[in-house]
This record gives C-alpha cells, sequence and structure tokens, in this order.
C-alpha cells in the first residue's frame, strides 16, 4: 500500500432538512421487459431522471448481501433476497437514456479483493449485459480501498447516533448522484430492510470487521461486518469512533442506517418488490423463523428515501409512524422515525405524494416477524 493510502480523504458534511416528497408505486408482475416500461413510467411520474442525472456520475449501491450459496428453496437469489439483474439492467438503461455520462455499480462483494464483476458471474448473472445497457458503465467492490487511494471520510450531520462519521470506499465520493437499489424484505434488527438499510453494507470489512487491525484499515477484507451489529470491537483509530456505547443490535443497526443516509445521501431510491421473500434479509438468518418467498408484484421509487420506505412499509401493511414494540418494529427502534430526526426526510404519509398505483390497491401485508417465529 502506497503511504497515506490508509488515510481518510477530505470530510465530507451534507445539509439535510425533512422535506416532503413523491413517491411512484407500479405494478409489475414479472421480470421481463415489462421491468423497463414500468420504471420508466414510474419516474416520468417523479418528474424525469434527465434533470437529476444529465452529464453526471451515477452511482448505484445494488442489494446483492450475503454469500451466492445462501438461498430459500434452491430458488435464484434475485427471485427472494437480492435486487434482480433485469431490474438493475433496466436502471442502468434508463439512467444512460436520461443523460449519465458515466454509471457506477456498487456492492461489497464477500469475496475479498476479487471485482465485483466476478462475483456477479458466480452468481449466474452477466456483467457484460450490464456493461452493455449504457456507454459507460463501471464496476467496484466497495469492500476495500478498491481502485482508489484513500477512503472517503462522511461525517454525520449533528455528531451522529452511533458514529461520529463513516469512512467508506471512494466511489461513494466520487459520485454526483447516489442512487440506491432495494430489495422489499423485512429485518431481524431494523424491522424493513429497503431504500436506507441497503445502505449498512456500504461500510468496507477492512475497516467495519471483527478482523480489522486497531490502527489502521486492513488491506484485504476479511469476516464480516459483525461489530457494527454487536459492538464487539470498535473500528481502527484511524476512523471516526463511536459516539455512544451499546451491544445492542436492535439499537445499533437503526442508528448506523440513519447514520449512513445523512452523511452519504441518497438522491434516487428504487425498491424491488416484484419477487422476495418474508421473515427477514437473508434466508437462513433468524433461530426458528419460516422465511416464505412472495410475490407483490411491485416497484416503487422515490428521490427521498426516507419517504419511498415510508411508503414501502404501509405497502407491506405497517404503519411508517410505528416504533419500538409495533410491527414491523417489534423489538427495534424504528429506522425511519431515527432518519426523520435526522431532518433526512418524513415518514408521515399525510405529507406524502403517493403517485402511480394507490397504496391500498398494491398492499401486499406481509406477516409479522413474530408471526413467523415458532
Amino acid at each position: 500500500m502506497a503511504a497515506g493510502a490508509h488515510m481518510a480523504g477530505p470530510a465530507v458534511r451534507s445539509a439535510v432538512t425533512a422535506p416532503a416528497g413523491r413517491v411512484a408505486i407500479g405494478v409489475c408482475s414479472e421480470y421481463n421487459r415489462q421491468v423497463s416500461d414500468v420504471l420508466s413510467a414510474i419516474f416520468d411520474q417523479l418528474g424525469g431522471l434527465q434533470s437529476l442525472v444529465r452529464g453526471k456520475t451515477v452511482a448505484i449501491k445494488v442489494n446483492m448481501t450475503g454469500p451466492t450459496s445462501d438461498k430459500l428453496n434452491s430458488m435464484p437469489n434475485q427471485m427472494t433476497h437480492w435486487v434482480h439483474p433485469q431490474v438493475l439492467g433496466s436502471l442502468v438503461a434508463l439512467l444512460g437514456e436520461a443523460g449519465a455520462t458515466r454509471i457506477r455499480l456498487l456492492e461489497s462483494a464477500p469475496v475479498g479483493t476479487k471485482p465485483l464483476e466476478e462475483f456477479m458471474i458466480s452468481a449466474g448473472w452477466q456483467p457484460k449485459d450490464l456493461a452493455g445497457a449504457a456507454k459507460r458503465v463501471e464496476f467496484e467492490n466497495t469492500n476495500f480501498l478498491g481502485s482508489g487511494k484513500t477512503y472517503a471520510r462522511f461525517m454525520v450531520p449533528g455528531g451522529g447516533l452511533m458514529y461520529a462519521g463513516y469512512d467508506l470506499n471512494h466511489s461513494y465520493q466520487d459520485t454526483d448522484v447516489f442512487v440506491s437499489l432495494a430489495k422489499l424484505k423485512e429485518h431481524r434488527t431494523a424491522g424493513v430492510t429497503l431504500s436506507m438499510k441497503n445502505c449498512f453494507g456500504i461500510t468496507p470489512c477492512t475497516i467495519y470487521s471483527q478482523e480489522a487491525p486497531e490502527d489502521e484499515p486492513s488491506i484485504v477484507p476479511v469476516g464480516f461486518r459483525a461489530p457494527m451489529h454487536s459492538g464487539s470491537r470498535v473500528p481502527p483509530k484511524s476512523a471516526p469512533q463511536p459516539v455512544v456505547e451499546s451491544k445492542d443490535p436492535t439499537f445499533r443497526v437503526p442508528r448506523i442506517t440513519a447514520d449512513l443516509v445523512a452523511s452519504r445521501p441518497i438522491h434516487l431510491a428504487v425498491i424491488d418488490g416484484i419477487y422476495t421473500m418474508t421473515g427477514g434479509e437473508l434466508p437462513n438468518q433468524g433461530k426458528n423463523t419460516i422465511h416464505q418467498a412472495i410475490h407483490p408484484g411491485l416497484l416503487i421509487a422515490g428521490k427521498n428515501c426516507v419517504c419511498t420506505d415510508a411508503v414501502a412499509t404501509a405497502v407491506m401493511g405497517f404503519d411508517p409512524m410505528a416504533d419500538r414494540g409495533t410491527p414491523p418494529f417489534e423489538k427495534c427502534d424504528s429506522t425511519l422515525r431515527l432518519a426523520e430526526g435526522l431532518g433526512v426526510g418524513t415518514r408521515d404519509l399525510a405529507r406524502i405524494e403517493v403517485v402511480g398505483t394507490p397504496i391500498a390497491k398494491a398492499r401486499y401485508r406481509f406477516p409479522t416477524l413474530t408471526q413467523l417465529t415458532t
């Protein structure tokens, strides 16, 4: 590693307010050509993509959480807990048509320092097709330093709920527009995992894993970001440190998520709810939890992540104004409330304009995690 390569780059602070927003819901029954048509329609209902992306670099955080071997009933991961490549490819194409000059596909792939494309190929995806969907498409495994020379530092406005700031791969800074492409799912320690919780995975394991060194990031990512859940250790001294002490995942995970979306704002949230699963974020997590493959047949998008996740939460049959003790936050704090408190956006449906398919017509009630526990 070159001298200083482990050091974080210039601090990034983002002033946030608490705006109301518009969220679009589209009915989409299968992963085929209609995905592009439905996405195009809901983006038009949001005011179009051109003003957001023309002439700009766009980074897309893709939800491919967990190893390729983690499957539900031998189903392809993209049919249960990953976003589907059809949705990603259609999104890339539409961004390109809207004038984006460079599109970066990002994920903290659990394959060491291997390229993200290799992880996609191991999952049966065709990165060549994704690369061909627009003029200039790049891939980055953001689980380590990658092609950058330094980590980018994102400080949380107001000082942070869990950490003062976060050191991330350069690609999260070297972009004009940040897109979170998420799956419509429940989560054991965050209640729901949508566009905001998708960003929990932008934290590199070179810094936030149990095996990270005490003083500076490791060169190769080893292990998983367990300390982010458990508080079992702090990041290396070179990274911003915790501002509160807690070892409770149901306290930590929602706060880290809110911190991340306040410090690295999402400009476009897209949620794949065509096929998904109940019972949590991964097929084999949660003791005695029943995981079920389901088919809501929906795509949801918005330009404010809190508003988008609030509408998605309502579509799942839950109250976005709920907090700890009420589904989907039976045993955890609400990321929606915490992010709202940081000024990222509103979770109040009365202040959110829903266009396209109404919530009442789109609603696909998810069973609560308590109901799915034997």
